[in-house]
């Protein structure tokens, strides 16, 4: 559980640096260098995913809650919309029209979704721990840019190009999942 905590907190630390703290980053550019800092920032990110994986792994879970059976519908249902979100963040879509934060909340459903299905210590902690996360850096980006102002209108083409690449990232996640967590899908 300790590498689990580890890795949420350098995820965790490295990405709320821009938005809570920005002349610390501008410190760490101005010493680094612009890709110094991105490789930097990189590294460290693949540091705590590595860690968070590991952790999970190879933490012995503790059921803390069992949801019904019929959750699992659900689960891959919102998983199928955070991806889609996920993508959705790169391209000019109608989608930033209604969410402000895509990516961050696809990330903040993808993690929910993982809360639904798994009520074991080891999964409440790190999908706990990255649902918090989000809506801590939804909040801190929002102070810093202020009101939204909405993108203007995109053409359907970046819709229907971001449900299929959602589809595509969604597939492929389903695919890796057993390799990644050690458990099969439906168990």
């Amino acid at each position: 559980m300790v590498l689990i905590v580890l890795g949420l907190v350098i995820w965790s630390a490295v990405h709320l640096i821009p938005a809570a703290a920005p002349a610390l980053k501008t410190k760490w550019v101005q010493t680094l260098g612009p890709n110094g800092y991105k490789g930097s920032f990189s590294l460290l990110i693949i540091i705590a995913v590595v860690l968070m994986v590991m952790g999970w792994r190879h933490s012995l879970p503790i059921w803390l809650y069992t949801l019904s059976d019929t959750i699992d519908r659900t689960t891959i249902g919102i998983m199928a919309f955070a991806a889609v979100l996920f993508v959705a963040a790169k391209l000019p879509t109608r989608i930033k029209r209604i969410i402000r934060h895509p990516q961050l909340t696809g990330v903040a459903l993808w993690a929910l979704a993982h809360l639904l299905a798994n009520g074991d210590s080891r999964s409440v902690t790190l999908f706990g721990g990255l649902l918090l996360w989000s809506i801590v850096e939804i909040t801190l980006i929002n102070r810093r840019e202020g009101p939204w102002i909405k993108p203007p209108a995109s053409a359907l083409i970046y819709d229907l190009i971001v449900l299929a690449l959602g589809a595509v990232l969604f597939s492929g996640l389903i695919f890796v999942y057993p390799y990644l967590s050690g458990v099969k899908l439906g168990s």
